[in-house]
């Protein structure tokens, strides 16, 4: 099997196989038999069935950018994925650019070039690769996206360290999308885990639910920790998102993630012993608006934030609930 130099990207430059003495016929003749991947015209990977989208993306990403003749930036959600922001949703169909100018913005088959002025302070490297700066990033993504995928890449950056005057300072210079990126600032938050938390956040806020505490910690009646959770209400409820890698994310040597879950009901019991209803939700749930009955229901039984029952019986919440619910739902 033929054998070409990686770069410190995982890429394998056409440029650099061939002054490593490799020709197209056995690039092309590796790709067609699965051996390499053609991730950007020029560049290649080796086949691995574990990247994620984002990883697929980065490559591609990088690719663009080191096989460009031009020091474009990458931005919007290519720049996001080399951040390491957790998006909802994200558009990975293109590579994101910004050029740097008012004008010259256009989409191409592979790329988006994004129109727009950037400044010295707007721009840096990740890994030797240019991209837009952690706040003008979120602030392109949530410009460009609904309220629940502005929450969460605002929630993102703040866990990364974003200034969050800077990005209400860089509203100030946006037209398109503003209202909803501005409504999301408000409520964004650094103590959101992932894009799936920010999005169950963000239906309550929008139901008008009373807002959780998030990633309250509990002790037992020794000081002993015991858990760390996604949502808290006043000690009485608890709310977890169960996205896929909780239980893949943390695998110790020889576990399982059978072994991760049993480690996860263990930790539930514990929270339960000290009071709180505990309660779940999936991606699933998310999706088909099943979270903000489930919550709402529990926060009325345990009467929290002023919804007891009689406010229910009158309530039109939750007919409201779905209709901005469908709206905004990515």
């Amino acid at each position: 099997m033929d054998t070409f130099p990686v770069n410190e990207h995982g890429l394998i430059l056409r440029r650099t196989a061939l002054d490593a003495g490799a020709s197209d016929r056995q690039l092309t003749r590796a790709v067609d038999a699965g051996t390499l991947v053609r991730v950007w015209p020029g560049a290649y990977v080796l086949p691995d069935k574990s990247r994620t989208p984002e990883v697929k993306h980065r490559l591609k990403a990088v690719a663009a950018t080191l096989l460009s003749e031009s020091d474009v930036p990458l931005s919007h959600q290519s720049a996001g994925v080399l951040h390491g922001m957790s998006l909802l949703f994200p558009d990975l169909s293109r590579v994101h650019l910004t050029t740097g100018h008012k004008t010259g913005g256009r989409i191409e088959t592979q790329r988006h070039l994004h129109s727009g002025r950037l400044g010295p302070d707007d721009v840096t490297a990740i890994d030797g690769i240019t991209v837009t700066s952690l706040e003008v990033t979120a602030v392109d993504i949530a410009c460009s996206g609904n309220f629940f995928q502005a929450l969460a890449v605002l929630d993102s950056a703040l866990r990364l360290g974003a200034d969050r005057e800077r990005m209400s300072a860089l509203l100030d210079s946006r037209r398109r999308g503003v209202a909803v990126a501005r409504r999301a600032l408000a409520f964004a938050s650094p103590l959101a885990d992932n894009a799936g938390e920010s999005w169950g956040r963000g239906q309550m806020i929008v139901a008008e639910l009373p807002v959780p505490r998030l990633q309250r910690e509990y002790f037992d009646a020794d000081g002993r920790f015991v858990a760390k959770v996604d949502y808290d209400w006043e000690g009485k409820l608890v709310g977890e998102f169960d996205g896929m890698r909780k239980y893949t994310k943390d695998l110790g040597d020889d576990e399982t993630a059978l072994d991760v879950m049993k480690r996860e009901k263990a930790r539930e019991d514990g929270v339960r012993r000290l009071g709180p209803m505990v309660i779940r939700w999936v991606w699933a749930d998310l999706r088909q608006n099943r979270m903000v009955p489930m919550v709402r229901e529990w926060l009325e039984r345990l009467e929290i934030g002023g919804m007891g029952s009689a406010q229910a019986s009158e309530s039109t919440a939750p007919a409201n609930w779905l209709r901005y619910s469908r709206q905004y739902a990515p």
